[in-house]
């Protein structure tokens, strides 16, 4: 995977720097696997405003992902990799050996025409998915399950991973990509191997009707709004501020705001760094 930093031939390329997309093998999505999306614009079934700057953008089809990957023991060749307008990660395309089709995540060296397969007694190489209690420890994976059979929901954004620390009776012990190490069951499945382009960091919009195209609207700074609109708004010249906080005045750096009481805290081996 690479970046292209372009020509500084207009204002908006000047500082530009885009994907260089050398990892996606074609542009055509399967339409067996495409579903519209519906678009709010942040507002909610009454037509009121819940969610601020947000809408436009350009129109999009999902692409139905499987993230359980419950296809035991029937292995699957890679058809394409492919973009995704709906996350940062690349996908890729299976073909079962079943005649089935789908979508996954596709990992970082994931080639096309390689074999593929889920299950327990498979071989921990990137692509396959498997149960945290299969999984050799030190192993890097992605694409984590929470609760067994819920489908992968941690560690699925571009360049995430989490490591395997341990394992001790029922549950394996997993160090996440924000830092938080905690127990999951070691009957939920995991992908083995980093998310692909992880070079999703390293890009630069360049201009603000990039964002415009993401669905983002301006984003208006609390310190210059009024005092009613925001409690960092009001004041004479620069003279506003204070300490930042939230519109609803919950202090934004440092402040904990997870409940003490919370059920998961006990699965919790150490809390993420500040």
């Amino acid at each position: 995977m690479s970046v292209r930093k372009l020509k500084p031939i207009t204002p908006g390329q000047r500082f530009r720097v885009v994907n260089g997309f050398d990892a996606i093998t074609t542009d055509k999505p399967e339409k067996s696997l495409l579903a519209p999306k519906k678009r709010s614009g942040g507002r909610n079934s009454q037509g009121r405003m819940t969610m601020r700057y947000k809408g436009g953008g350009h129109k999009k089809r999902y692409r139905v992902i499987d993230f359980k990957r419950n296809k035991v023991g029937i292995p699957a060749e890679v058809a394409s990799i492919q973009y995704d307008p709906n996350r940062t990660a690349f996908i890729a395309l299976l073909n079962y050996q079943d005649g089935e089709k789908t979508y996954i995540i596709a990992q970082n060296g994931l080639q096309v025409g390689q074999t593929i397969v889920s299950g327990e007694n498979v071989a921990p190489e990137i692509g396959n998915a498997m149960p945290l209690a299969n999984i050799p420890l030190g192993t890097i994976i992605s694409c984590v399950e929470l609760r067994p059979g819920q489908g992968a929901v941690m560690a699925r954004s571009a360049g995430a991973f989490a490591q395997l620390m341990a394992r001790d009776g029922k549950f394996a012990t997993i160090k996440l990509p924000s830092g938080e190490t905690r127990l999951i069951l070691v009957t939920c499945m995991a992908t083995i191997g980093v998310v692909s382009n992880s070079d999703h960091q390293l890009l630069v919009s360049g201009k603000a009707g990039r964002s415009r195209w993401l669905g983002r609207r301006p984003r208006t700074r609390p310190v210059v709004m009024n005092p009613v609109d925001h409690p960092m708004g009001g004041g004479e010249g620069k003279s506003s501020g204070g300490h930042p906080r939230s519109r609803n005045g919950i202090p934004a750096k440092g402040y904990r705001t997870r409940s003490k009481t919370k059920a998961s805290n006990k699965y919790i081996v150490e809390r993420r760094k500040k």
